[in-house]
């Protein structure tokens, strides 16, 4: 019996009576032309094709493709990932639709983070190009390649807000602002799902992990995250929002505990803040096991217990694990859970179903991948993404950009490494599709003018026996390029770090360079900050690259010989060391704040000095007070003179508008974009308020010589926070408002709000 035979039975066999029983009531949250097909499903499924429908699976969960098929078949499976081939998938979904007993087409879930098979700089990189469109384009991209190959569902955005580069997923967050992490959220979901989730060509996003995920202490994966209400609602929360206003199909609840109570069994934060408040109507993801875990963090007794914590707090579909296949009908069973919790959940998930038109085209055009996988135009919009990823942190004496024709030695352990420039988490890019900086060297500057000696074989590598050929490569050369940084392995998920410098020999590579008396250009290919207070000393520029992505060496080359110009800003402050985080810009102030002229340094202290507090103030005695680059910080070939400042009133009313403006002039030989940041700070409130807050940014691209007047507006939602119970108000006084280059300079007005 085909799938559309059987739900036009149902239609014409079950009358549409609303109310009628608990599946209407579960499929009535869902006010859309879903509804009647969601409750007519509902009536006629059993509780264990219910329960199915609530679980996800590996294959390899199985010991056979064939019992995969039987599960499928029998109705045990609503959702499988890391299945791809549009062959393969077609099969299963033709199992599930022709061979089970409704036809209830699978949804196939895969990480796709930032690319597909056409990789795109990680998103702390896509953050730091402060470019919404382009964020949007790559997703969309990696929704075309993925979609080809039968994947209907992405574990991504990944949305949490990090304050600690020891982190090892800060690779892929945008980063430690709650704004950034906003437009990320908002520009890959509307890439992903683009204006109709039923074109093939698309796929349901799924923002993560809700939520603090971030916060983990110490930056150690999976850690505890303690975090009062306050911070909650205004520092992690807010992309979350951002990403249900966006329209997210799916959203995937986290690993750590929140002061005390797991993300997957947190109740409140799921039904009353996710669901109620926000209004989210799509479908709740764990994360791999993490229903299972809770009874590791000691919050469930056993798999019963966690199955039903994590249904009572409102997760709908389970990852990997089989706590709810395995333990749901006998709590339905003994009262402990409700018939309505499941019907609600299963209608959240056959929702997301019909919104991927899954029930009415759910096979894949075998064809598509060959005319889409590494199309020439992805690889276009992914060099202009790495491009405009990069962060231009240092550039002594005007080194860069370079002649074409100059004579360069290229160094390092990322030079020709087409795998780890990919980045973390890339299942399904090739490096073989990769373009190294050698490719791009020898392609644009020639082979005659590019003398390639890596040094060490990987970043990691403790030996130096290849040194003798850098040295050769630079008595060749004019300049220096020293690519270094981690390998892909070296950051994402599980890869927490204590300290953040340069594995392996390559400080001691850079300060070989740096003996030769010629310019040395370090471009640093990372996961997360790092290696730059003991090496930025020997370096003459300094290109921070993140992981670039596929297109890494033609964007590089790009940029190295001038025919781009840096434009990248950073996403999240650089610590001078370990010793310093967490160290971020929108810290509160202290009763004692440490400034330029207050601060001691510990080598100021007199030997034997009498015993007192040096000074009062709020800094360490050897790293100060200041990070090594602040958040928002970025140079460009060009140079940029901020001015007039002006606002439209000194004074507003709650309810009214202030109009902020300024005029940037760019006083540099180059034509350039520039990333202008507006900043406020309440100067007095009913809680502590951050130093400086980002509220909004404009990229902005100016010839030699051109001045442009940039206008910001703010209103209530941007001068107002959320307080513990995360009521949102906005409180009468005085703010400080900035136009700046990065988040410690700028242009100052101050107004008032009054009452």
């Amino acid at each position: 019996m085909t799938r559309v035979f059987k739900l036009a039975l149902i239609l014409l066999i079950v009358p549409i009576i609303f109310g009628a029983c608990k599946a209407e009531k579960a499929a009535s949250v869902h006010d859309n032309q879903y509804a009647n097909e969601i409750q007519n499903l509902l009536r006629q499924m059993t509780i264990e094709e219910k329960i199915a429908q609530m679980s996800q699976v590996d294959p390899g969960f199985y010991q056979s493709a064939d019992a995969l098929k039987e599960a499928i078949r029998n109705d045990e499976i609503g959702s499988i990932l890391n299945v791809t081939g549009a062959e393969n998938v077609n099969e299963l979904q033709r199992i599930a639709i022709e061979e089970s007993r409704l036809g209830i087409p699978l949804i196939i879930g895969r990480d796709v983070i930032h690319g597909f098979r056409t990789i795109f700089p990680i998103p702390l990189g896509m953050a730091a190009s402060w470019n919404e469109e382009l964020v949007r384009e790559s997703a969309a991209i990696a929704a075309k390649e993925a979609a080809s190959v039968g994947i209907n569902w992405t574990f991504a955005p990944m949305i949490d807000v990090t304050r600690d580069p020891r982190w090892g997923r800060i690779a892929e967050s945008a980063g430690e602002d709650p704004l950034l992490n906003s437009m990320v959220a908002r520009a890959m979901i509307h890439g992903f799902q683009g204006d109709d989730l039923s074109n093939p060509l698309t796929i349901a996003a799924c923002a993560k992990h809700f939520v603090g995920y971030g916060a983990a202490e110490g930056g150690r994966d999976y850690n505890n995250t303690p975090i009062p209400d306050y911070y909650l609602h205004n520092l992690f929360l807010p992309p979350f929002r951002e990403a249900v206003n966006a329209g997210a199909a799916t959203v995937m609840t986290a690993f750590n505990e929140i002061n005390g109570i797991p993300a997957t069994g947190h109740k409140h934060n799921i039904r009353q803040i996710l669901r109620k408040e926000y209004g989210f109507n799509g479908f709740i993801v764990s994360d791999w096991a993490s229903i299972e875990e809770m009874i590791v963090h000691g919050y469930s007794a056993d798999g019963k217990q966690a199955a039903q914590q994590a249904l009572e707090a409102g997760v709908d579909m389970e990852m990997a694990s089989r706590t709810y296949t395995d333990n749901l009908k006998q709590l339905l069973d003994e009262g402990k859970v409700k018939m309505e919790w499941i019907d609600e959940a299963v209608a959240n998930i056959l929702y997301v179903k019909f919104q991927l038109g899954l029930f009415e085209n759910p096979y894949v055009d075998v064809s598509l991948a060959d005319s889409l996988l590494v199309h020439p135009q992805h690889l276009e919009v992914a060099k202009k993404l790495a491009e405009e990823s990069v962060v231009l942190l240092k550039n002594e004496q005007n080194t860069l950009p370079l002649k074409k024709g100059t004579k360069v030695a290229l160094i390092g352990p990322l030079a020709h490494q087409p795998y780890e420039q990919l980045g973390t988490w890339i299942f399904d890019g090739d490096e073989n599709d990769s373009q190294t900086v050698l490719d791009a060297f020898i392609e644009f500057n020639g082979s005659n003018n590019t003398h390639f000696a890596e040094g060490l074989k990987y970043s990691r590598d403790q030996s130096t026996t290849g040194f003798s050929d850098v040295s050769r490569a630079i008595a060749q050369s004019d300049v220096v390029v020293a690519i270094v940084g981690e390998e892909s392995i070296l950051s994402g998920e599980a890869k927490t770090l204590a300290e953040l410098k340069l594995p392996g020999k390559q400080e001691e590579l850079l300060v070989l360079a740096a003996s030769k008396g010629k310019p040395v250009i370090m471009v640093v290919m990372a996961g997360r900050p790092t290696g730059l207070l003991q090496t930025q000393h020997l370096a003459d520029a300094i290109l921070y690259a993140w992981h670039p992505g596929t297109m890494a060496g033609p964007a590089l080359a790009n940029l190295i010989f001038g025919n781009s110009v840096p434009s990248g800003k950073l996403p999240v402050t650089f610590p001078k060391g370990e010793g310093q985080i967490p160290i971020y810009y929108a810290h509160n102030m202290s009763g004692r704040p440490a400034t330029a002229d207050n601060w001691v340094h510990i080598d100021d202290i007199p030997v034997q000095a009498v015993q007192h507090s040096l000074g009062n103030t709020n800094h360490s005695l050897d790293y100060g007070f200041t990070p090594l680059y602040p958040f928002g910080y970025g140079l460009s070939y060009s140079s940029f003179e901020y001015s007039n400042i002006e606002i439209s009133d000194n004074q507003i009313q709650v309810s009214e508008t202030l109009t902020v403006t300024a005029t940037i002039k760019n006083t540099g030989e180059y034509t350039a974009n520039e990333i202008v940041q507006l900043y406020i700070r309440d100067l007095s409130a009913s809680y502590v308020r951050p130093v400086r807050e980002l509220k909004n940014y404009q990229k902005i691209e100016l010839q030699p010589g051109e001045s442009k007047q940039v206008n910001f507006t703010l209103d209530k939602s941007d001068l107002g926070f959320y307080k513990p119970d995360g009521t949102y108000i906005v409180e009468p006084g005085k703010f400080n408002v900035w136009i700046a280059e990065h988040a410690e300079t700028g242009l100052m007005a101050e107004f008032e709000i009054s009452e």
